[in-house]
């Protein structure tokens, strides 16, 4: 029996981030909405892990906040994270089509 392409946690991050750049802090909080807490080393591992497997990119932006400058890291689903993404949606459709489900 075969795995899907993505683990929960891969396939949260990319259902959140869909087509658009988010900043970790961002997508944290919205995982956090899901009812997944991530630790930041935990959640900056995952998302590195992530561009490693060319599912996402990220990309640093400065900031200035209360006088202080700051690097921001924001992410994007690349083409392999949509593929990916899709091809778990398949693997579930598949799956409860085959158990009756849908």
């Amino acid at each position: 029996m075969s795995l899907p392409p993505l683990s929960h946690l891969q396939y949260a991050v990319l259902d959140i981030l869909g087509h658009r750049e988010l900043s970790g802090r961002e997508v944290r909080e919205a995982l956090k909405s899901r009812k997944i807490s991530k630790s930041g080393p935990a959640f900056y591992q995952l998302m590195s892990r992530m561009e490693d497997s060319k599912f996402i990119d990220g990309r640093y932006e400065e900031k200035i906040i209360q006088g202080q400058r700051i690097k921001e890291r924001r992410y994007f689903m690349k083409g392999e994270g949509a593929k990916a993404l899709a091809a778990t949606v398949g693997f579930y459709a598949q799956k409860g089509e085959s158990y009756g489900l849908l």
